[in-house]
Order: C-alpha cells, then structure tokens, then sequence
C-alpha cells in the first residue's frame, strides 16, 4: 500500500507532502513515476511530494495518513532509512 500525508512541510514557497510504501521501494517507485514525480523527488525511503501532486496521488490510490504516521509505516516494514544511515 502507498500512504501520502497531507501537505505541511514548507520549502521554497510550497508545501510539501511524504509519500511512502509499506510493501517495497520498487511499490514506491512504480507509484511516483504513475505520479510523474522525477527519481530526483526519492529522498531516501520517501518521495517528496509537492501539494499540487497530492490530490492525483490520492486518486491514484494513495492512503491519507496523518504526518506522524509516515516513520511508524516505514519502521514496521523495515524499509526506514534514517540520515544517519547511508547504505
């Protein structure tokens, strides 16, 4: 299942979403290029969704999950990769 949090993180005059998988990146990618968000959104464990994409990730299927719920998804699946973490 893809998850997407509702558009609050600021940068650049934007607002900004976390879209997740808690099935596999490959689930994850598969979602964002349908999306079309380019491989340079990929942060990690998550893409970086612009508020204007929210909406078409929610038709596309994507589950609204409050913002705090991104991390425990990821850390249940074991697909968490931390800052700290570079591998």
């Amino acid at each position: 299942m893809v998850y997407v949090d509702p558009p609050a993180w600021p940068y650049r005059d934007r607002l900004w979403s976390h879209l997740v998988s808690d099935v596999s990146y490959a689930e994850l990618h598969v979602f964002a290029e349908m999306l079309g968000s380019p491989p340079r959104a990929f942060d990690r464990d998550h893409y970086d969704l612009p508020e204007n994409r929210f909406a078409m990730a929610v038709w596309l299927g994507a589950r609204v999950v409050p913002s705090r719920e991104i991390a425990r998804l990821l850390r249940t699946a074991n697909l968490r990769r931390p800052k700290h973490s570079v591998s």
